[in-house]
């Protein structure tokens, strides 16, 4: 019988609820399920990789007592392109959520991209409703202009918003540029 290994990757800078739905929604499809916290060259990250990897462990244990029943799920960083890691992983599809008709044209281009250069098949979950409009890089945003970072609970666990703000404390510098580009006049 067929081991069903799925990777679910991601740069989770930070991770929201909405990535936490997909890794539930997800164990419930394949044996198991490896989350892969991977760099993205076109986004600037505000945690480090290990900081990444910490804090997604420490939520999805939290999911896993929860939600005992599903496949396992492991936490993972890779460098380079995702499909070589699935590849060394023995992965049998990729793991992808999709949020809107932006997402799902972008995604379909990266499914069909990956099927033909690593014969890799993409698994697609659409987000659930309260999770449709949430993105790491609109958290980062919030972060950066909001006084109280407690109005992003909706949309990130506990300890995401504690990372936040002690970030927003050292003076990030992601944070202060965003906060900097700010044009209050476009509002």
């Amino acid at each position: 019988m067929t081991h069903h290994l799925v990777i679910y990757p991601g740069s989770f800078d930070p991770i929201t609820f909405g990535h936490l739905d997909i890794i539930a929604r997800g164990r419930k499809l394949f044996d198991e399920l490896v989350v892969a916290i991977g760099r993205n060259p076109g986004k600037d990250q505000i945690f480090t990789p290990d900081e990444r990897v910490e804090m997604v462990t420490r939520l999805v244990d939290e999911l896993l007592e929860r939600e005992p029943d599903g496949a396992s799920v492991r936490v993972e960083s890779f460098s380079g392109l995702t499909v070589d890691f699935a590849r060394r992983r023995g992965a049998t599809a990729l793991l992808r959520g999709v949020r809107n008709t932006f997402d799902l044209q972008y995604e379909v281009q990266q499914a069909l991209t990956n099927r033909e250069v690593a014969g890799l098949e993409t698994a697609f979950i659409v987000a659930g409703q309260s999770f449709a409009y949430t993105s790491s890089s609109l958290i980062k945003q919030i972060t950066a202009m909001a006084e109280d970072l407690d109005i992003l609970a909706s949309m990130v666990p506990p300890l995401v918003i504690e990372r936040l703000a002690q970030k927003k404390r050292e003076g990030s510098p992601l944070l202060d540029r965003l906060r900097n580009n700010h044009d209050p006049e476009s509002e």
